[in-house]
């Protein structure tokens, strides 16, 4: 049962990051799954099982409020299911103990890319600073995106979004709509080939179901979240909370002595704090900006 309640809060707060920045729900979930000793593929295999309910729910509500552009929805999700599909088999049929330090760096270099996105280039790209995206280039981005998802417990939005906010002449609430209504495909796939490889008895689905709980209790507070917290303030914190929860993964199955570890942590948590205290500083001068203009 502890277990269980461990799992739901790994939802509801994996639900809060996706559902306040539009990404970042399988990095989320599967690196915090990671740390409590969850096998790479089992993990995996979870949060996407997981995200077929969550990913459905997400994906009605952006098109109820007009937020999807559905060209690019059908552009990529035949590259992403295929890459997802192949991702989920190969993760599936390599021993656990192998692929986790793997996937925990993958998870890590994510973390770091959401922290530097949401620490430094937050501002989204103008319309002359967009070139448009030709069809090539959706299968590459689809594939690469969706193998990468399937294969690190997830990535599908850090990837994607970032490629279509600066590559599509689109607002940026169809791209983040766009790209969350298209995981639904990613996510039934990836379940498809998890369940080929790793066979219906492999997933718990107590697990998937606490998971599932905890994110629809999440979604709407994702929403007032929003509202209270600035998009690149919380995306600072938990792309430190990324970093940490995989450099502890990657350090236990390195079997790093404890004083390094402790060294590295400590290293982490200042510059994670600087970090904090950079975006703050930045955000009240932008407001003493604003009211000097007024």
């Amino acid at each position: 049962m502890k277990k269980l309640i461990i799992l739901a809060l790994i939802g509801l707060a994996a639900q809060l990051v996706d559902g306040s920045l539009g990404m970042a729900y399988g990095v989320t979930s599967s690196s915090l799954l990671l740390m409590f000793g969850i096998a790479p593929a089992v993990a995996s295999a979870s949060v996407h099982m997981a995200e077929v309910v969550t990913t459905a729910a997400s994906g009605v509500s952006h098109i109820k409020f007009g937020n999807v552009d559905k060209q690019v929805v059908f552009k990529l999700i035949i590259p992403g299911s295929l890459g997802a599909f192949i991702g989920a088999c190969f993760l599936g049929s390599i021993p656990g103990d192998i692929m986790k330090p793997y996937v925990s760096f993958f998870l890590l270099i994510l973390g770091f890319f959401v922290l530097y996105r949401f620490l430094f280039k937050f501002n989204v790209p103008t319309q002359d600073e967009r070139t448009k995206m030709g069809k090539k280039h959706f299968i590459p981005l689809g594939f690469i995106a969706g193998f990468f998802d399937a294969t690190g417990g997830g990535g599908w939005g850090p990837i994607a979004t970032p490629v279509l906010l600066t590559s599509n002449k689109m607002e940026p609430r169809k791209v983040i709509g766009s790209v969350d209504t298209s995981e639904f495909a990613i996510a039934v796939f990836s379940t498809l080939g998890f369940l080929i490889t790793l066979g219906w008895t492999q997933i718990n689905y107590q697990w998937v179901a606490a998971l599932i709980i905890g994110g629809l209790i999440a979604a709407p507070l994702a929403a007032w979240l929003v509202k209270i917290i600035p998009t690149n303030l919380l995306g600072t914190l938990v792309g430190g909370i990324i970093i940490i929860t995989n450099i502890r993964t990657l350090l236990g199955a390195l079997d790093v002595s404890h004083t390094i570890s402790l060294f590295t942590y400590l290293m982490l948590l200042i510059l994670w704090a600087a970090a904090l205290v950079n975006v703050i500083v930045k955000m009240k001068r932008s407001s003493a900006g604003s009211q000097v203009t007024e």
